[in-house]
Parts: structure tokens; C-alpha cells; sequence
């Protein structure tokens, strides 16, 4: 169930946020959801990963074709 949150902000944290989500494909709701859920969650698993990348989780969409943009990448490159 999804809610509305109204939250203050500074207008340049603000921009460089929506700046952030938008180079990630993924929605500043979701981009602090995936933060704020990351900040609360109860039980801690033990990770060998960094409090950062931990906090990353879920910023890359589920129908991301690594490979796809991996030729095309070597495809700009080399032609």
C-alpha cells in the first residue's frame, strides 16, 4: 500500500536527487523508498557489503539487459 508523503526539502538536494534517479532509471519515490527501507529495517543481515551499496539495492530495474547494453557499448566504441 503506497502513501503520500510531503517532505521539505533544499531545492538543490532536490534537483540533484531527481538528477541521480533519472541517470539511474529508477523514481525518486523508489530511490528514498529503497533509502528510508534500508535505514529501518529490523533485522540487520550480516553482509560483507558496505552500508552503501546496501542502500543501492533495487536501483537497477528487474528488465535491465546488462548484455544488450553491453554490445551496444562495444558497437559505439568500435564502429
Amino acid at each position: 500500500m503506497n502513501t503520500k508523503l510531503t517532505l521539505n526539502l533544499d531545492k538543490g538536494v532536490i534537483e540533484q536527487a531527481k538528477s541521480y534517479a533519472k541517470d539511474n532509471h529508477v523514481s525518486l519515490s523508489k530511490l528514498i523508498e529503497n533509502y528510508l527501507d534500508s535505514l529501518t529495517r529490523k533485522t540487520k543481515q550480516k553482509s560483507s557489503v558496505s552500508s552503501l551499496v546496501e542502500s543501492l539495492t533495487g536501483i537497477i530495474p528487474n528488465d535491465y539487459d546488462e548484455k544488450k547494453d553491453y554490445r551496444d557499448y562495444i558497437t559505439k566504441k568500435y564502429s
